[in-house]
């Protein structure tokens, strides 16, 4: 009888410490708000609709022509030329205000190319708008009304604390419909959609349509956490679930910056980078797949001024972990110009720290990719080798093979002359005309000088080594599996 009490006794603190931990989780978790409409009547007001009109000729109007019947696009045709005429042409987006004194923000596209731009407010209030500046890389823009009274501003959030999960709210001009409510959660972080250097938007499934363009994503505090700017959609615009939207820590100092200088100004680093991948990563002899492995350091630029080799791979920048190449950019891009910043990179194995001086992103600093070179003279006649383990057959540098591949004349390194079909070369894309400088971050000159690099990293126990080629005027790192 007493094992019995016993027994029931565990299984009551049993299903009573159950009880607290679930209560504790489900505590901790948010649930869904009954209604959002207190929170949509107070963020209606700052959100507003714009409208824009550009003159265009025939031809920058034919768009939605793509399934009419040939005969009628060929009718068309003809009356077009026989009679040309521009037309002024309407596009619709949303945007949302910042300031009271009339500070809104939109997307780029939103407003580009517009000779006038209107902003209608939720109480139908409509004035005309100055584009104060635009960044098309982040596909941002501001622009500024004079109002004879204060306006209904929204603030900035942060939208590094937002988890997959987390309820959002927005709020646009769909179709021009005007102040149209939407909710949903963030669906991912982080994505990239190769729009850009800086791409790292906010998934959601909150429905975003054509026009919603440029308007905000709220959380559930009623900050700007994302400006809405993509959608994956079926032909006719329509919303399937899959919105983006810039994340304010990259948008609010985006716009803070075209505010104060009409255009932002972004840190530069002075380095052409690309992806540490797994084979890269045995190859340079790292203990993680992470970092930024510079591919091309710019002459002239900060990181040459500081140091910072071909080769080496950026660990951390500003104290802050760079996990994966496309992070760097963004880091890059957000610090002041002039700062001093510690580097950590790891160079041949060994971590070190260097500190670099940032410049300013101008555009010819982002077209300064010139590959380094010496100046001096060509080597000496062709002697070609084959490197069995690579799939490559190579050949030192000559006169008519820099007149072949195009190759300049400060050009340094072993040229590929041949690919064998089926190699670790060949399927790392590798072909006639690449110039390798160096392997396992030695230069080479001559085809025994690569078979050198090669048997000692396979004597070592590697099965990979990396290359650095030089292919159309610029740089890149593969890594290529020895056998």
């Amino acid at each position: 009888m007493t094992d019995t009490a016993s027994g029931y006794r565990w299984l009551i603190a049993l299903v009573a410490l159950a009880a607290l931990m679930f209560g504790s989780a489900a505590a901790q978790a948010r649930s869904a708000p009954d209604s959002f409409a207190d929170l949509a009547e107070t963020l209606l007001p700052g959100v507003v609709n714009i409208s824009t009109t550009q003159t265009v000729s025939d031809e920058q109007s034919t768009t939605g022509e793509e399934d009419l019947d040939q005969f009628f696009k060929d009718f068309l045709d003809r009356q077009r030329r026989n009679n040309p005429q521009q037309h002024r042409m309407t596009s619709l987006g949303s945007g949302f205000v910042i300031d009271p004194t009339g500070y809104i923000v939109t997307n780029n596209h939103v407003i580009s190319g517009a000779e006038e731009i209107t902003v209608r407010f939720h109480d139908d209030t409509e004035l005309k708008a100055k584009l104060v500046g635009t960044d098309d890389k982040t596909d941002l823009a501001l622009l500024k009304v004079e109002s004879p009274k204060p306006i209904a501003a929204l603030n900035w959030g942060d939208s590094d604390a937002l988890r997959i999960g987390d309820w959002v709210l927005a709020i646009g001009n769909p179709f021009g419909l005007g102040g149209t409510v939407t909710a949903g959660i963030v669906s991912a972080r982080n994505r990239v959609l190769d729009q850009g250097a800086y791409d790292d938007y906010i998934q959601t499934d909150a429905s975003i349509n054509r026009g919603n363009s440029g308007g905000p994503l709220f959380n559930m505090n009623g900050e700007v956490i994302g400006v809405n700017t993509l959608i994956y959609s079926n032909n006719n615009g329509g919303s399937v679930g899959i919105g983006f939207a810039i994340p304010s820590g990259m948008a609010k100092n985006v716009i803070a910056q075209i505010r104060e200088f009409g255009k932002p100004k972004r840190g530069w680093l002075g380095v052409r980078i690309q992806t540490v991948n797994d084979e890269l990563a045995e190859g340079l002899r790292l203990q993680q797949t992470k970092g930024a492995l510079v591919a091309n350091v710019t002459p002239g630029g900060p990181a040459e001024k500081a140091g910072i080799k071909q080769g080496d791979v950026i660990l951390k920048f500003d104290g802050k972990e760079v996990d994966a190449m496309r992070t760097l950019p963004r880091m890059v891009a957000e610090t002041p110009i002039s700062k001093k910043v510690d580097v950590v990179v790891i160079r041949q194995g060994k971590e070190m720290t260097v500190q670099v001086v940032l410049g300013e992103l101008t555009e010819e600093a982002e077209q300064a990719s010139l590959p380094p070179g010496t100046g001096q003279p060509a080597p000496p006649p062709a002697k070609e080798g084959k490197i069995a383990s690579l799939g490559l057959t190579l050949s030192e540098l000559s006169d008519a093979l820099r007149q072949k591949f195009s190759l300049t004349a400060d050009a340094k390194g072993v040229v590929v002359t041949k690919v064998e079909d089926n190699s670790a070369a060949a399927e790392k894309g590798l072909h006639e005309g690449d110039v390798i400088v160096e392997v396992d971050q030695q230069a080479v000159a001559t085809p025994g000088d690569v078979e050198t690099r090669v048997k000692e990293a396979k004597d070592r126990g590697y099965r990979v080594v990396t290359l650095l080629l030089f292919r159309d005027g610029d740089y890149q790192w593969v890594a290529l599996r020895i056998g």
